[in-house]
């Protein structure tokens, strides 16, 4: 079995911002054409235009509707109702923790109380003691010493899927075509490639999300732009009770004001001291709506 390096201070990762993923799966696709004609690929396909199609995909976007519980109810600690689009957040194996709710126990953000639907990206969470490199026969899951990231070494992988069976989060991807497993790099053939701008050197799904719902950076550093997101936002690690101390974060949705409280109540006009002109009056009320 493989061993892992010992811990460094450097914890290369992704932040991402579930208040403002909309879901738009850019940043699947950025990924897998990046990786695609990178050194990590092909990312083979299989049947994809039609009825059952398949692939691999480093990176994946699962939705679902949730329904939580306001702090005047339940507190932070209330556990959600989780709607029928739960499906891929199953995959993840997160099915009993959601994002929202009793999952982030030190956020102190209010739960959402309105139903609303959240935007759950999925990808390696390049975790600190990884169990799918612990498990690996032949060394091909390994995590790198100067960084933390973890990969696979193609050319050692026999495809025998025991890092997938151990990777609680469903992160990896087995190419029946190459037979062997394929997983997210955190593009590190792009964010060290120096022939790119430095605003360049991110993961590609970083740089095409259109909302700014994913960020990168050292998640080992308390100074670093990630890490004070994280501590601002109450960001939280993926079903940290397992023990792997997965490295990414998710900021969890801020609540959306439910149907059935009150609207603000709008300031009565004031009578104007002098009147206004017909045309002013309805601009005024134009404007106004």
């Amino acid at each position: 079995m493989t061993t892992l390096p010992p811990p460094t201070a450097r914890k290369l990762g992704l932040v991402i911002d579930l208040d403002i993923c909309v879901g738009c799966h850019a940043c699947a696709v950025a990924c897998k054409e990046w990786n695609d004609g990178g050194s990590f690929g092909p990312l083979p396909d299989s049947d994809p235009y039609g009825a059952e199609p398949d692939g691999v995909w480093f990176n994946r976007i699962h939705s679902y509707e949730v329904q939580g519980f306001g702090i005047g109810d339940s507190g932070i600690a209330g556990k959600p109702r989780v709607g029928k689009r739960e499906s891929g957040i199953e995959k993840a194996g997160a099915a009993h923790k959601s994002p929202c709710a009793s999952s982030i126990p030190h956020s102190p953000l209010p739960i959402p109380v309105a139903t609303q639907t959240v935007h759950f990206p999925r990808s390696c969470l390049h975790c600190e003691t990884p169990a799918c490199v612990t498990v690996c026969p032949t060394g091909a899951s390994y995590k790198r010493a100067e960084d933390g990231i973890v990969l696979v070494d193609e050319d050692k992988c026999i495809g025998c899927q025991l890092c997938a069976w151990a990777c609680p989060y469903g992160a990896r991807e087995f190419s029946a075509k190459r037979g062997v497993m394929q997983k997210c790099t955190l593009c590190v053939d792009r964010i060290y490639n120096e022939t790119l701008e430095p605003a360049d050197r991110q993961p590609a799904c970083v740089k095409a999300c259109p909302t700014r719902a994913r960020h990168f950076g050292d998640l080992g550093d308390a100074d670093s732009d990630v890490s004070k997101l994280v501590a601002e936002r109450g960001g939280y690690a993926l079903m940290p009770e397992l023990g792997y101390q997965p490295v990414n974060r998710y900021l969890p949705p801020r609540p959306r004001r439910d149907a059935s409280q009150p609207k603000p109540t709008s300031h009565p006009e004031l009578p104007d001291e002098m009147p206004m002109p017909p045309l002013l009056r309805w601009i005024d009320r134009v404007l106004s709506r």
